[in-house]
C-alpha cells in the first residue's frame, strides 16, 4: 500500500471511524452497485447484497493487507457475493430477472451533462435504450466467470492487473475469459444488429 492517503483512510477505517466509513460508501457505493446489479439482474437483490458489501468491509478491514488497493479489494468482496448470491438463488430457484431500467437511469444521469451539447433525437434515444436493454440481457445470460471479467474490464474499465487480483487468476486466464465473454456477447446480438 503505497498511497499515504490510501493508507491513512484505511488506519481510520480500522479505528471504526465512522466519517471514515461513510467517505468510503459514498465513493464506492455507485460504480459497485452497478457491478452487483449486472451481475444479479434484480434491483432489491442488488440493494441488499450493496449492504451486505459494506457490513462485510467494515468487519474484516482489519484483515487488509494492502496487497493491492483497497477499491480492488472492495471489488473482490462485491465479487464474491454476487458469485454466492448467485448460487444461493440458483438453489433456491428464486432467481427472478428485473428491468435494467433503474441501473440505465443512474447511469444516465452520471452522464447527462456530457449528453446535454448533443441530444439525441427521441427515435434515435428510443433506439439507444432498447440497444442498452438488449445488452444487459445479454450479459446477464453468460456464464459467471465471463460475465465478470467482461464486467469489471468494459463496464467497471478496471485494468488487467485489477482483475486478476480481484478474482485471483492469471493475466492470461483473465484475457481469454474476456475473449470468449466479447464473442459470446456478440453472437447474442448479430440477431439485433442490422
Amino acid at each position: 500500500m503505497n498511497d499515504p492517503s490510501q493508507h491513512k483512510l484505511v488506519k481510520q477505517l480500522q479505528a471504526r471511524d465512522a466519517h471514515a466509513f461513510e467517505q468510503l460508501i459514498e465513493t464506492h457505493q455507485t460504480r459497485i452497485y452497478n457491478l452487483i446489479y449486472r451481475m444479479i439482474g434484480n434491483r432489491e437483490e442488488s440493494e441488499d447484497l450493496l449492504q451486505e458489501v459494506f457490513i462485510t468491509v467494515f468487519k474484516k478491514i482489519d484483515s487488509f493487507r494492502g496487497d493491492s488497493s483497497l477499491t480492488t479489494w472492495i471489488y473482490k468482496i462485491a465479487t464474491n457475493h454476487c458469485i454466492n448470491r448467485k448460487k444461493y438463488l440458483t438453489r433456491r430457484k428464486h432467481y427472478a430477472k428485473s428491468s435494467y431500467s433503474d441501473l440505465s437511469e443512474k447511469e444516465q444521469a452520471e452522464s447527462r451533462n456530457a449528453m446535454m451539447e448533443n441530444l439525441p433525437r427521441p427515435d434515435e434515444m428510443a433506439e439507444g435504450k432498447q440497444m442498452e436493454l438488449l445488452i444487459q440481457k445479454a450479459i446477464i445470460s453468460l456464464e459467471d466467470e465471463y460475465k465478470i471479467v467482461l464486467i469489471l474490464r468494459d463496464v467497471q474499465n478496471l485494468s488487467y492487473d485489477e482483475i486478476e487480483q480481484i478474482l485471483n487468476v492469471p493475466a492470461g486466464t483473465v484475457k481469454s475469459r474476456l475473449h470468449r465473454a466479447r464473442m459470446a456477447l456478440k453472437e447474442k446480438l448479430i440477431p439485433y444488429l442490422r
